[in-house]
């Protein structure tokens, strides 16, 4: 599902017109950009948790020219599924 998918589906189940889907789902998405970059988590209960990990600077391999080069540290978005969202059923 894509973006424009995701908003027609919002507008259907909200009975909202596909503007104002377009609205809510970009401002839930500045929302959590704007949380994750403070450091904060978002926990959505039933759902799950978004998070910022923080990755370690490594050695890693350019596969074209088999050269060694450094990757420097980062952080990376995490999300962890809330056990209320059991995708088997």
């Amino acid at each position: 599902m894509n973006k424009s998918e995701l908003i027609n589906s919002i507008s259907e189940k909200a009975g909202l017109s596909k503007a104002d889907s377009k609205k809510a789902l970009d401002a839930f998405i500045e929302s959590v950009t704007t949380t994750l970059k403070s450091g904060d988590k978002v926990i959505l209960v039933g759902f799950g948790t978004f998070s910022v990990a923080e990755r370690a600077a490594r050695e890693g391999m350019n596969p074209s020219t088999k050269q060694k080069i450094k990757i420097p540290a980062k952080k990376v978005a995490k999300f962890k599924p809330g056990a209320d969202l059991d995708l088997t059923k």
